[in-house]
Parts: C-alpha cells; sequence; structure tokens
C-alpha cells in the first residue's frame, strides 16, 4: 500500500509540484496528514500557536496516479478516516458568521475518547454535552490546468470544499486535468456543521485512506450511452456519492451563485441520466433535490446539490 508523508505538504494545489508518490489505477494509498494550522500547537494559552511561519491549510501529496489523463474522471473511494488523539477550535475576528462578536481570538482542545457506554468516538463539548466525532476531510482535490489554487480555496478541481459529507464510505469524482491527476487531501474535521459557520471545524490531523481509480474517457467513447452520461458526470464535478444520495458541489463567490451552479449542474446530470426532458427534470429536482450550504467562510462560498441515487437507478443510471 502506497503510504505518503505529512512531510508532503503543501498550501497550493499545482501542476507545478512534483509528486510525492506514484500508483496505478486500483491502488489504495493512505495519506498522512497535518491539521490546517499546520500542526502549529494552538492552544488554550496561546490560541496563535508557536510556530513563525506556517502553510495555510496544508494538503498532503500529491499522488501521481499513473495512466490519468486530462479528460478522465479520477473516482476517489474513501475507505478509513483516522484520527489524532485531539482536536481544536479557534474563534475568528475578521471570518464567519460570528466575527463581529469577537474581539479576540480564543482556542479550545477537545481530546477524543470512546464513550463508556455507547463505544463511539467522540468528545465532551462541556460537563453536559457528548458530541460524537463524524469525521469529514475539509480539502480533497486534484492539480488544475493551469495556475495553481491556494489550498484555502474550492473550486471545480475540488480543494478546500468543507463538504461534511466527504466521509469514511463516500465516493468522490473529481476531474483530471493534468497528467496523473496529482491528488491532495488534508484539512480533516472530527465534527462540522453545515456551514461552517463560526470559522472552523473541530480541526484536527490524521491518515486517509483512499482508493482511486481512473475512469477512462477513451474506454468511454467506445459506447455512445455510455459516453453521453460520462460527458455529463464530468459537466457536474465535483460529484460525491454518499448516503444513497449523488451531490454536485459547486463554489462561487456568493452563496447565491453557487447554489445555482449546484442545482443545475445537478438538473443536467438527472436529465442525462434518466432520460426526462427539460420540464420534467426540472420538477423532478424541485420535488426531490435538496440544497445544502458546505461553507461560508472560505474565499468562494460552497454548496452541494443532492438527488436520490435510488430514482436514477430506476432509469437504469449507475455510477460505474
Amino acid at each position: 500500500m502506497v503510504f505518503i508523508s505529512r512531510e508532503n505538504a503543501a498550501d497550493i494545489l499545482t501542476a507545478r509540484q512534483a509528486p510525492a508518490a506514484f500508483c496505478e489505477s486500483g491502488d489504495t494509498v493512505i495519506f498522512e496528514t497535518r491539521d490546517c494550522y499546520d500542526d502549529n500547537d494552538i492552544t488554550e494559552e496561546n490560541p496563535l500557536g508557536t510556530k513563525g511561519e506556517k502553510l495555510e491549510n496544508p494538503s498532503t501529496g500529491p499522488l501521481f496516479v499513473e495512466g490519468a489523463w486530462p479528460g478522465d474522471i479520477l473516482k476517489a473511494e474513501i475507505r478509513k478516516i483516522e484520527l489524532r488523539d485531539y482536536g481544536i477550535m479557534r474563534t475568528s475576528t475578521t471570518g464567519g458568521a460570528f466575527c463581529h462578536l469577537y474581539k479576540e481570538r480564543t482556542a479550545r482542545r477537545f481530546f477524543f475518547s470512546h464513550h463508556p457506554e455507547t463505544g463511539h468516538l467522540g468528545f465532551w463539548f462541556d460537563q453536559k454535552l457528548w458530541l460524537n466525532a463524524d469525521p469529514m476531510i475539509g480539502v480533497i482535490g486534484t492539480a488544475p490546468a493551469k495556475e495553481g489554487v491556494p489550498a484555502i480555496t474550492p473550486g471545480s478541481h475540488g480543494g478546500n470544499m468543507d463538504c461534511r459529507r466527504i466521509r469514511q464510505g463516500s465516493v468522490l469524482y473529481l476531474p483530471v486535468s493534468v497528467p496523473g491527476a496529482l491528488l491532495s487531501v488534508g484539512d480533516l474535521h472530527a465534527l462540522m456543521g453545515d456551514g461552517e459557520t463560526g470559522i472552523c471545524g473541530l480541526e484536527t490531523a490524521g491518515e486517509v485512506t483512499v482508493q482511486v481509480t481512473v475512469i477512462k474517457e477513451a474506454e468511454k467513447r467506445k459506447n455512445p450511452e455510455e459516453f453521453r452520461i460520462f460527458q455529463a458526470m464530468r459537466g457536474a464535478l465535483p460529484l460525491l456519492a454518499e448516503g444513497g444520495q449523488l451531490m454536485t458541489i459547486q463554489s462561487a463567490e456568493t452563496l447565491d451563485q453557487a447554489a445555482f451552479l449546484a442545482a443545475n449542474r445537478m438538473r443536467e446530470l438527472a436529465a442525462a441520466a434518466s432520460g426526462m426532458d427539460l420540464v420534467n427534470s426540472g420538477m423532478a429536482m424541485s420535488l426531490l433535490g435538496d440544497l445544502a450550504v458546505c461553507q461560508i467562510v472560505n474565499p468562494l462560498k460552497t454548496v452541494r446539490c443532492q438527488f436520490p441515487l435510488e430514482v436514477l437507478a430506476r432509469y437504469g443510471f449507475c455510477l460505474d
């Protein structure tokens, strides 16, 4: 199994970065990650940490997947997310929905344990409130074709989407824009609500086990119907399958713009997958599609639109 150490971290996703590791399509890879503060030893006594210069939202990688070429789709199956033994939260005076309420930054550390009765991994928020962990990946993306994108920014390449549904058992589909795809992973959260309203989730580090598979454009071209669906999927990326739902994840300068993009990408994909016309696919979306805010705190805002996979399966649609 391929292992990529936390020492191979950067705060930009770019084709100019040399690969940290190579693998074949179908291989399983472990990414060892830092936290979003670059493991800066943040404590309640020192909310700014102890390091001087540091990476901003570092991601581990990139991984070069042999046989991945521009125009292909990279399928990333999240097999396992393992966390270190604590997480960090910090308030902000400049970002998030509550920044106007704080005059200074504060920080808290929460240590993970298994609940004595249920066995669930989680933490005590205070003496009354136990919260189960629900680990997720904040940053996962491929290298864009042109200029690099900072790891704090989401986009069509993936990146800092902060989508809490990118969790163990989910399957993410990303564009291949450069040879090898150059996949990077980072910014783990032990728990986060939709929106990431307070500027962060429960930020932590750990290891992510991912199985990567290249979906080849050349193979799909051999079957006109399969290629039609492939093109629709490629136009909707990033695309996530989790919990029986298919989701488009889109980022833009405003939530309205991101919601518009996510809904329209999902309608287009649902229409291609089902054969519904413009009117019926729009009606089906309004009846069965759900919009949800992923995050409101990054340079671009992110919204997902989800649609039941079971409905699409009735029309013969299969992701792979």
